[in-house]
């Protein structure tokens, strides 16, 4: 499967962007996704993660209440809605994808070393 992330841009403190990742490839709807984020200077770093069945969600202490995980397995996009966006949230922005593991696996994957599909990132600033 490849991934394509979209969505990034200028923003200032407060505001909003939504995040794209479009996968290209059959059966992405078996398929796991994680937004990652990786600042300058700075390891890569989980963001939120949606299972493949999208039931399940996870989301890094940082974002959440302000990010929203989604998925369109009929548009095989996975989105990231980022509200009150903060300087902080600055980075370049990475969709990583895995093929789930067994048909039951529920598992939201976290980290980045779980993952075998990258997009090419998607870079968001936010001004103060």
């Amino acid at each position: 499967v490849q991934l394509q992330a979209s969505g990034g841009g200028l923003v200032q403190a407060g505001g909003s962007l939504r995040l794209s990742c479009a996968a290209s490839g059959s059966a992405f709807n078996f398929y796991h996704v994680g937004w990652f984020r990786q600042a300058p200077g700075k390891e890569r770093d989980f963001v939120a993660a949606v299972y493949w069945r999208a039931t399940n969600t996870n989301y890094a202490n940082s974002v959440k209440g302000r990010f929203t995980i989604s998925r369109d397995n009929a548009k095989n996009t996975v989105y990231l809605q980022m509200n009150v966006l903060k300087p902080e949230d600055t980075a370049i922005y990475y969709c990583a994808a895995r093929l789930r593991s067994y048909p039951a696996d529920s598992t939201v994957y976290v980290t980045a070393d779980r993952y075998t599909y990258w997009g090419q990132g998607t870079q968001v600033t936010v001004s103060s």
